[in-house]
């Protein structure tokens, strides 16, 4: 069904794409409504890496962004995602595309240019391989500013939160038990669903503690499991989700405001509230090192420099002080798809079972209770032979 759409969607000619138009300013926000064959229109500078895969994942025709995709603030990972798909991608159209186009309106790319009902309504940069790797280049020539924002950042970060990240003040009480066992945290990043998939026997063996970061909690759901926990702003959470029994903790600003806790109580779902600046899935992990988790193993988390920057968030200062704090019992699951995928070819399958059949008859036949049940098995034989010769 998926790639028929597509195909519809690109079929006219050369550097023209025609589709129904979906907006919104939040890309993870917009991609549950997209379906295959639609064309993106969005309000998101510095394209990270994640809301590109999951662009790509729904099968959209085309990006519209009303921002520039790669400013040059740093080296972002999401316009090279959207081109290595062969998704076109036009870039800073403007505010005025927000009102020019409306939800469901059928837009064609003409070049630089977006028609609807044939009428012009913006125009933008067309990228492509070469001009996103120009925009990079250039973005990598001013690291180095990014790099001294990220230390004061991190310096900041460490002022405000000092009492949470080294004594654990603030963390909330749970009526999940944690002590003494493993917590998976889940968030919908990089290759989460493969390593979710190797990790399953992992699961199976150990049962942890499920705990869902927003999106994340979906991202459990959809793989057949239900989370434990759920941590976040609850802006990318589904609402069947939010009902699925586990216990809900709303991520806070530090001064208390909560905006998710209102969907949430709305939902007839009670939640509590974690008050802090860092990021949904630095909480996650100080809450469950805080109640004395033996081991948490991290799905989808961001854990290299490069990956801090692609988001483009101060915040992402407080990933790289809150790994610190749980390093010791910190095991990050991400690219273990890549590095060891378990396969069983079909012959070795059909080899192993003969293999057991054989040892099986041969156990049976040099065993004396194996040589009475052959005796009457082939008693049994010779009786249904003779029966059946008496018949024909």
């Amino acid at each position: 069904m998926r790639l028929p759409t597509l195909r519809r969607a690109r079929s006219a000619e050369p550097g023209k794409v025609i589709g129904t138009a979906r907006l919104d300013r939040r890309t993870k926000r917009l991609v549950s409504r997209l379906r295959p064959g639609d064309i993106a229109v969005i309000d998101h500078v510095d394209l990270d890496r994640v809301a590109a895969d999951s662009l790509v994942a729904v099968g959209v025709a085309a990006v519209l962004n009303a921002k520039p995709s790669v400013s040059g603030r740093y080296p972002n990972l999401g316009p090279e995602v959207l081109i290595k798909a062969g998704i076109p991608l036009l870039d800073d159209l403007g505010e005025g595309v927000f009102q020019q186009i409306r939800e469901g309106d059928t837009v064609r790319i003409d070049g630089n240019t977006v028609l609807v009902d044939d009428e012009p309504v913006g125009h933008g940069s067309r990228q492509d391989a070469e001009t996103v790797a120009k925009a990079m280049a250039d973005a990598r020539e001013g690291l180095s500013v990014q790099l001294e924002a990220f230390a004061a950042n991190t310096m900041e970060y460490l002022k405000q939160e000092r009492e949470l990240l080294l004594d654990g003040v603030g963390v909330p009480d749970v009526d999940t038990p944690i002590r003494g066992r493993h917590c998976l945290i889940v968030v919908r990043g990089y290759d989460y669903k493969a390593d979710l998939d190797v990790l399953r026997p992992y699961i199976r063996e150990f049962k942890p503690v499920l705990i869902g970061v927003d999106g994340g909690a979906d991202a459990l759901v959809e793989a057949g499991y239900t989370p434990d926990l759920i941590i976040g702003d609850m802006d990318s959470v589904t609402d069947d989700v939010l009902r699925c029994g586990a216990e809900v903790i709303v991520h806070a600003y530090p001064d208390g405001r909560a905006p998710g806790l209102a969907r949430v109580n709305g939902l007839g779902v009670t939640a509590q509230t974690f008050p802090a600046a860092a990021t949904s899935e630095d909480l996650a992990m100080l809450l469950a090192d805080g109640k004395g988790a033996s081991l948490l193993v991290a799905v989808g988390t961001h854990a290299t420099l490069v990956e801090f920057l692609d988001k483009g968030r101060g915040g992402m200062a407080s990933t790289f002080l809150t790994r610190l704090k749980v390093g010791g019992k910190l095991v990050d699951a991400k690219g273990v798809s890549r590095l060891y995928r378990q396969s069983i070819s079909g012959s070795s399958l059909l080899l192993l079972v003969l293999s057991a059949l054989a040892a099986m008859a041969s156990a049976v036949a040099v065993s004396t209770v194996g040589k009475a049940y052959l005796g009457v098995a082939s008693e049994w034989w010779d009786n249904l032979v003779f029966q059946l010769e008496q018949l024909f």
